[in-house]
């Protein structure tokens, strides 16, 4: 739906410079708005899949200053698939193209048209203590349009995309792990697994809540 969002408010992290995303999606149009915490127009962290001009981008912004901005040209124009999307960050590591990662169906991106990485050791937004995380929703006005499945979100380790999905020896495409032997910590939480459920199925208990519109189970998965 088109006002339709999940938010939950997070408890004091494991780290909040550590962390991973995975999810599947499966998009109704081009441009979409994935996830977010937004508190002003110069404070926030967002993922999108945008249109010609920057097809991928991952921004955060603290006080006014750009922190981080992974732009990637890669289309991805497929409305009937499934796309499975990691994003593995660990700002304490020395190398910046380290800090985080970005993977597609198993595939490490890398020709970012424009690459700035979080400075060492710089925290991310979306998991600080008493946060407001998004997801399905950016800059208060922006919704996601499409389908979501198995959406993953760990405190405190980063993951790759291996972790989550393999390659199926005989068709080459990649596929989901539906049960990850992950590590969540205490934001960390899983949701979508089987439906329409925002119950965290990591058993941290990170519940979501439908907060806006409705959420609609479809029988259509990544599996």
């Amino acid at each position: 739906m088109a006002n339709t969002y999940l938010t939950r408010t997070t408890s004091t992290p494991t780290n909040d410079k550590i962390m991973t995303f995975s999810f599947w999606l499966k998009k109704e149009i081009e441009q979409v708005p994935i996830m977010s915490r937004h508190i002003d127009s110069n404070n926030r962290f967002q993922f999108y899949n945008l249109d010609s001009t920057s097809k991928i981008q991952l921004y955060q912004q603290v006080g006014g200053s750009v922190e981080m901005n992974l732009s990637h040209p890669r289309a991805l124009r497929d409305f009937n698939g499934w796309y499975h999307w990691v994003i593995a960050i660990d700002t304490t590591q020395a190398t910046d193209s380290n800090r985080v990662k970005i993977y597609i169906n198993g595939e490490l991106l890398s020709g970012y048209s424009t690459a700035t990485y979080p400075a060492q050791n710089a925290d991310i937004l979306f998991n600080g203590s008493s946060v407001v995380q998004e997801i399905g929703r950016t800059n208060g006005s922006d919704y996601y349009r499409g389908s979501m499945s198995h959406f993953h979100f760990i405190d405190g380790t980063q993951y790759a995309a291996s972790d989550f999905g393999s390659t199926d020896s005989t068709t080459g495409e990649w596929k989901i792990n539906t049960s990850p032997s992950v590590t969540y910590g205490t934001n960390g939480f899983f949701i979508l697994k089987d439906g329409n459920s925002v119950t965290d199925q990591s058993g941290n208990s990170n519940n979501f809540t439908v907060a806006g519109g409705t959420l609609t189970k479809t029988e259509d998965n990544p599996s």
